[in-house]
């Protein structure tokens, strides 16, 4: 069995409902999540980024140090 991940931006309940018997009908086995946007683990990675900025582990780039990074 493959597995791919389909976002679907419905306008109402009916829309939803008809993409459920669209699967149904191509014997399509489902799951509908109303879950979280993002990947918790990358949502934790960023809150521990910023916690630590806020500890003072942070380091301040100034704008004519990250140009020169470029050259």
């Amino acid at each position: 069995m493959q597995t791919i991940n389909i976002t679907a931006y419905t306008e109402d309940a009916a829309q939803i409902e008809a993409i459920k018997s669209v699967l149904k009908a191509l014997k399509i086995k489902f799951e509908i999540s109303k879950g979280k946007p993002y990947n918790p683990e990358f949502v934790a990675k960023i809150n521990q980024s910023r916690q630590d900025y806020k500890d003072g582990k942070g380091t301040v780039v100034s704008l004519e140090e990250l140009n020169d990074l470029w050259k």
